[in-house]
């Protein structure tokens, strides 16, 4: 097995910043609703179901960062890595409710455009945009070193546009009375939401599926196993996500050699695939002959 990795000192390094970010955002949720309904602004209340979608990553983000200092245990030996990724599909689903239905009631106000409080909404939308500013700020430091981290900060940033968007509706109704510019900003953001979202759905399907982690090549995983001198041959390869930071692999091995070697065969794969592919959970059978035919040399990892 490759060398022990603590992804947890990082997490827990910027757990603070992201308690920060949450409180912020989640006090501003509530008022950008409040102020989304009174102004009957749809624009407004798409970029607090955006902003709540925020409020939801930076709590799955604070979740994993808690679980992740849970050890293993008798049922789930490799902790709470995948919880991450539920909390992702749930996060996910939402979006897409969400902006659903944010997309309905836009085609509805398009027809009949609705009058709006254009300087409450232009307040608030000011307000949201300071908020989204100091997030970004909160969680700047943290999104170079930890994906986890890199994920809420990505939110905010793309908060921050909405913010912008509303603003912009507010001061095109307030200065020429263009109501229909409400549903169009909201349209927009709605737009902007569901890529994102399909996005996070695909890498949190990828991770429960035991798919390939993102940014693996798996091709040249195998390659580079093929290229180290002793190995003869490779069969029953897996690489799997056990969560967006966390990548593990098995793989039996067939050395070209004596079998006295094969600890040192098994240390040096083991190196090169942490150094080159950042796989630290490794586990490799070195076998001195063939499986039989039912292994084949040419299977795919």
């Amino acid at each position: 097995m490759g060398t022990g990795h603590d992804h947890v000192g990082t997490e827990v390094k910027h757990e603070k910043p992201l308690w920060w970010a949450l409180g912020l955002t989640g006090t501003f949720l509530l008022a950008e609703v409040i102020g989304g309904l009174l102004t009957n602004s749809l624009a407004l209340l798409s970029d607090a179901a955006h902003m709540a979608t925020d409020v939801i990553a930076l709590t799955i983000s604070l979740t994993a960062v808690r679980l992740a200092r849970r050890p293993p245990d008798a049922k789930r030996t490799y902790g709470y890595a995948r919880m991450e990724a539920i909390g992702a599909l749930v996060n996910g689903g939402l979006l897409f409710l969400v902006a659903g239905y944010i997309l309905w009631e836009a085609a509805r106000r398009f027809s009949e455009p609705p009058s709006v409080a254009s300087v409450g909404m232009l307040v608030i939308a000011l307000l949201g945009l300071a908020v989204n500013l100091i997030s970004m700020r909160l969680l700047r430091a943290g999104s170079g070193e930890s994906l986890n981290v890199k994920g809420a900060y990505l939110e905010a940033w793309a908060d921050m546009l909405g913010s912008v968007g509303v603003i912009a509706a507010a001061l095109i109704i307030k200065f020429t009375g263009f109501y229909i510019a409400d549903p169009i900003i909201a349209v927009l953001i709605g737009l902007w939401v569901l890529p994102r979202t399909w996005i996070l759905l695909r890498q949190a399907g990828n991770v429960l599926m035991e798919g390939a982690p993102d940014g693996v090549d798996t091709e040249r995983v195998r390659a580079e196993m093929l290229a180290t001198p002793g190995v003869a041959a490779l069969h029953d390869v897996h690489v799997w996500a056990l969560n967006s930071t966390r990548s593990a692999m098995a793989a039996h091995v067939i050395m070209d050699g004596d079998a006295s070697d094969a600890e040192q065969l098994r240390l040096r794969l083991a190196q090169m695939l942490e150094a080159r592919f950042d796989i630290h959970h490794v586990t490799l059978q070195v076998e001195t002959t063939p499986c039989g035919l039912g292994c084949e040399k040419s299977q795919q990892i």
